[in-house]
């Protein structure tokens, strides 16, 4: 009885998240809500800049967007 139970919590916590997991998120407003946060912290000089999955660019990865065809990518000062 303990397992049925637990199986039947684990398949609704799926399920609530599923949409959440499939909803594509577009890049520029991810990308300012990024810019937002980066800013409450106190950085004044960086870029965010979005480019393709598989495109090379220095800086660390902050974000995904586009159903995961992008990334954004942070790079500290100007």
């Amino acid at each position: 009885r303990k397992k049925m139970v637990k199986t039947a919590l684990a398949v609704v916590l799926a399920l609530a998240v599923t949409p959440a997991l499939a909803q594509r998120k577009d890049c520029n407003e991810l990308k300012d809500e990024i810019d937002a946060k980066i800013k409450k912290n106190g950085v004044k000089e960086f870029s965010l800049i979005i480019v393709g999955m598989d495109d090379k660019e220095d800086g660390k990865v902050v974000g995904t967007c586009d159903g995961g065809t992008k990334k954004i990518v942070y790079k500290r000062g100007m």
